[in-house]
Formats: structure tokens, sequence, C-alpha cells
């Protein structure tokens, strides 16, 4: 079992090069599609606690009924919001990853790399071939 846990929506770019980048550490994550196997709210409230967001953070507007829903309105509490991600899950930001060193939204992928207990074991590029790991496993400096 491994000690690394990714919310994961295979339909999203970020979310592929996040586990791409676990994987390319030599672990293999347990992966959670939280589309189709949604967090209960006891599992949600302490994943945004552990990642030290506001709550409205944690929310995604694109793609979503964020706007249909009027959630960027001040008047809902952290706890309406919240109901708000259990009912649509979608509204969930992306991927959301655990690991022995921390809780993190890892938008842009490479947040990953600062939680990740292993090195990275060879070269990596984004699915739009954005090199992020070099043959060394070390992290490319953006130019």
């Amino acid at each position: 079992m491994s000690d690394i846990t990714i919310y994961h929506n295979p339909a999203c770019g970020t979310s592929r090069n996040v586990l791409a980048l676990i994987r390319n550490t030599g672990d293999e994550p347990t992966v959670i599609e939280y589309l189709k196997t949604p967090p209960d709210r006891a599992t949600l409230v302490q994943l945004i606690a552990a990642m030290g967001m506001p709550v409205r953070d944690v929310l995604r507007q694109k793609g979503t009924p964020y706007d249909e829903l009027g959630l960027g309105d001040t008047k809902w509490s952290d706890d309406q919001l919240i109901d708000f991600m259990l009912q649509h899950p979608i509204l969930i930001n992306r991927p959301i990853v655990v690991t022995p060193l921390g809780t993190r939204l890892c938008r842009p992928s490479e947040a990953v790399l600062d939680i990740l207990p292993k090195p990275q074991q060879g070269a990596f590029a984004k699915e739009d071939g954005e090199a992020v790991i070099d043959a060394k496993g070390q992290r490319v400096a953006k130019p």
C-alpha cells in the first residue's frame, strides 16, 4: 500500500501530469478518482485543513456549475461551500495529493515535487512538452 494518495481526475491534464510525476519517483500512489468516489464530508474537511487553504480556494470554477450556483457570492459560509462540493464533486479543485510530507493542491503540477518523499528518477516533461525534470532527476529552471 502506498503512502501517497492522489485525488485524481483522469480528464484533467494537470492531474495526469501530477500522477506521472509521482510515478517518476518509483512510487505507485493510491489513486482516488474523486468524481467516481467523492470524499465524504469529514475527509474533505480534513484535506482542506491539511492544505491550510481557505475553503473558497479549493473551489474549481472552470468547467463547473460554480457560476450557475452563484458561488462567487460571499454570502456562502465555508460549510455551505463544502456542501456544494459534496453535491457537485467537480467543484473540488484538483489534484489533491497527500504524502507523509504534506497535503497540497498541486496546481501547477510541479507543486507536488515539494511533498514527494522520493526523488525523481529520470527526465520528465508535461503533456504539453514543457520540461520539468532533467535526465539527472533535477528540476529544470524556468526561463
